[in-house]
């Protein structure tokens, strides 16, 4: 029974690190420029200057994050933490919020915080490494989110996800996760293809995400049974 009790004091409490992570990237947004929210920045051309300062110095550049310095290599990590605008934000603390709950809860709470900042690191300096010489700024959760995507998949496939396609004008329709994820993976590897080193979405970001992510609770947790367990998301054109 005392074996036990640490971890049922844990579900009792919540999804603390999801939730924590959610505050923590919407007080970053809100103070940073990109939120045109603090004074701090002025306003006009002066915001405009401020918000490039401010991604170069805490978003990831790939052709300055295998230059050797301590300042470089810990850009992955503040990126993670740094959303280009409202819609960046809210779409991706959505996702995570959908999400990340339940994997962090079969995870454990520090169990779940490494898997996400190491997944999240790993996935925008490949992203970089792919894109050597790229001077354009990486920033958002998308790699870290993406493999709590793929996590979720691995551990609870079955489990139902209302989903809002556009195409289908916004009905929503219930899915096993396995159709819903798979869906969007393929989305994200298609767009992966398509897209350039310039200003975008991180789609290749997200594939290897996705696919540590996946790889990692396979690995993990392939010897334990799978838990079958509702979900409910919300997803339309926003990406993670």
């Amino acid at each position: 029974m005392s074996a036990r009790w640490p971890a049922v004091r844990e579900a009792a409490r919540g999804p603390v690190v999801t939730y924590a992570l959610i505050a923590a990237c919407a007080v970053v947004f809100i103070l940073s420029p990109a939120s045109g929210m603090n004074p701090v920045y002025g306003t006009g051309e002066d915001l405009v200057v401020a918000g490039t300062a401010y991604f170069r110095r805490w978003g990831v550049v790939p052709d300055e994050l295998f230059t050797g310095t301590a300042r470089a290599a810990l850009t992955p990590l503040t990126a993670l933490f740094v959303h280009g605008g409202w819609l960046h934000l809210l779409g991706n603390c959505l996702f995570l919020y959908v999400f990340g709950a339940m994997t962090e809860e079969r995870m454990g709470r520090a169990h779940f915080l490494v898997f996400y900042v190491s997944t999240g690191y790993l996935a925008l300096a490949a992203y970089a490494a792919a894109n050597a010489s790229s001077d354009q700024t990486l920033v958002g959760a998308s790699g870290a989110i993406s493999a709590v995507l793929g996590a979720f998949l691995c551990l609870f496939p079955k489990a139902r996800v209302t989903s809002l396609f556009p195409f289908l004008f916004f009905v929503p329709l219930r899915f096993p996760a396995w159709i819903v994820l798979m869906f969007w993976f393929g989305l994200q590897w298609l767009a992966a293809q398509r897209a350039g080193s310039g200003p975008g979405v991180a789609y290749l970001a997200h594939v290897v995400g996705f696919s540590l992510g996946f790889l990692y609770a396979w690995v993990r947790y392939r010897r334990t049974t799978r838990v079958r367990r509702p979900a409910t998301a919300t997803e339309g054109d926003s990406q993670p």
